[in-house]
C-alpha cells in the first residue's frame, strides 16, 4: 500500500479516543459522586452485553437499530464515544439496508475495549 493510500483510509472511531471512557465527562454527569460512578459504570458494563447481543440476534432492522441506539444512549451517557460513534454506525446500517457485520465487529470490539478499562478502573 502507498503511503498516500494508507493516509487516505479511514481511522476507526475508537482509535480516535484516547480512552475509551472520558472519566472527567463521567464525573460532570454524576456531579463527582464516586459511588454513583461505579453504580452507572456497572449498568454500562450490563447493558453493553445485552444490547450487543440483541444486535447479534435481531432478526429485522428495526430491532437492530433499537438495540444500537439504546448502547448508543449508554455509550454518551459515561462518555465512550468510541461505542456511541460505532453504535451510530450499526444504526445507519440497519436503517439503510446495508450489511451490519462490519459495524457490529467494530462495536463489538469498542465495548471490549471500554469493558475491559470499566473493570480495570472499578475493581
Amino acid at each position: 500500500m502507498t503511503q498516500s493510500a494508507a493516509l487516505a483510509m479511514p481511522m476507526p472511531s475508537i482509535m480516535l479516543h484516547p480512552r475509551p471512557v472520558d472519566l472527567v465527562h463521567l464525573a460532570l454527569q454524576t456531579q463527582g459522586n464516586k459511588d454513583l460512578e461505579t453504580e452507572v459504570l456497572r449498568l454500562f458494563l450490563h447493558q453493553s452485553t445485552v444490547q450487543i447481543a440483541r444486535i447479534s440476534s435481531a432478526t429485522t432492522s428495526q430491532a437492530c437499530f433499537e438495540a444500537a441506539h439504546k448502547l448508543k444512549g449508554s455509550a454518551r451517557a459515561i462518555g465512550a464515544s468510541g461505542v456511541a460513534d460505532c453504535a451510530e454506525a450499526v444504526e445507519i446500517a440497519a436503517t439503510t439496508g446495508q450489511d451490519v457485520i462490519g459495524p457490529l465487529t467494530d462495536l463489538s470490539r469498542a465495548v471490549d475495549i471500554a469493558n475491559h478499562f470499566i473493570i480495570d478502573i472499578i475493581d
